[in-house]
């Protein structure tokens, strides 16, 4: 008998390069620094199946502190079949000061020292890929000046 409260194994679900362009920053409020990201495109990959990265998405940033940001990126998806997808992906990169301040002047860093996890959830109508509004997704990432890599996981 399966244990209905054992911890959750994770399943490979895809691999993304998005490419970004330069933030614009909208300024400070109460909650921090308000930036967004436009998304110009990029690829995804998982079993079976390959997309590209819609362009006319954005990354929304809040930077709450000199080492916590709190990120709101949403984009689509279209398969090499013409199946589309919405992605929402809640995320928190947090690193040590100096760190963070040379990720948001665009510089290359070490992606070591970056805690970066990422929540998405996806949506569509595809018939093959409706399963996806039916489950949970974990995600890592990594920043680059102009490129986020990310690879997401299935909560099984």
């Amino acid at each position: 008998m399966t244990d209905p409260l054992a911890p959750p194994t994770l399943e490979h679900f895809a691999d993304l390069q998005v490419e970004v362009g330069t933030p614009q920053v909208l300024g400070s409020g109460p909650g921090g620094l308000r930036r967004v990201v436009p998304i110009h495109g990029g690829s995804a990959s998982g079993h079976g199946w390959r997309a590209r990265v819609l362009p006319g998405g954005s990354d929304f940033q809040l930077i709450v502190s000199d080492t916590l940001s709190i990120l709101d990126a949403r984009y689509g998806l279209e398969t090499e079949a013409g199946e589309l997808i919405y992605v929402q992906n809640h995320a928190v990169r947090a690193a040590p000061a100096e760190v963070m301040a040379s990720l948001l002047r665009g510089e290359p860093v070490d992606p070591s020292q970056i805690y970066f996890r990422c929540s998405p959830r996806f949506e569509t109508a595809a018939p093959a890929l409706r399963w996806i509004n039916e489950r949970l997704f974990v995600g890592v990432g990594v920043r680059h000046p102009a490129q986020v890599v990310m690879r997401f996981f299935a909560l099984a």
